[in-house]
């Protein structure tokens, strides 16, 4: 059975990658640039990169779902700023995946790519952090979990919604 709602457990995939990714290729650019290890290795890298990709589109689409929901408690413009966060996460990570994915080419294009898709990988780690303190802020700060909480055997009202200035 999935998580309702799906989308809490669902983001924490493509921000865990987005912290794994340009460590991972670090390393993998040391090692090849070493010997150690054989470009192909680099794939590994680009994989993940997919898996970061297409989970941040995961992420985007089932917080859609739930942004109705979400807009009962928490004002609208909040959600706005996370959601465009979460958008500009998702273009950086596919802008990332062609420079990522330069990096399989051979000689010394695949080398540049390579060390370019590390600094590319850092750059979407910060964009990464923003979306999920921005999401951090909308559960913890605007009380979007409270969209979700249990009714008791009370039937009570969701809370309001909060037009505050933060």
């Amino acid at each position: 059975m999935l998580p309702d709602p799906l989308h809490p457990a669902v983001v924490h995939v493509p921000i865990a990658l987005a912290v794994l990714v340009p460590g991972l290729a670090l390393l993998v650019l040391v090692l090849v640039g070493s010997g150690i290890c054989r470009p192909r290795a680099w794939a590994a890298i680009v994989f993940l990169q997919v898996l970061l990709v297409g989970s941040s589109w995961l992420a985007l689409e089932t917080g859609e779902k739930e942004e109705d929901r979400a807009e009962r408690v928490v004002a609208e413009r909040h959600i706005e700023a996370h959601e465009e966060a979460a958008e500009r996460f998702m273009g950086l990570a596919g802008l990332g995946l062609v420079v990522l994915g330069a990096g399989l080419l051979p000689g010394g294009a695949g080398s540049f790519a390579r060390a370019g898709g590390v600094v590319a990988a850092l750059g979407i780690l910060a964009a990464g952090v923003a979306v999920g303190h921005s999401g951090g802020d909308l559960v913890y700060k605007h009380g979007a979990a409270a969209a979700y909480a249990e009714v008791s055997v009370v039937d009570r009202p969701l809370p309001r919604r909060i037009d505050d200035d933060d």
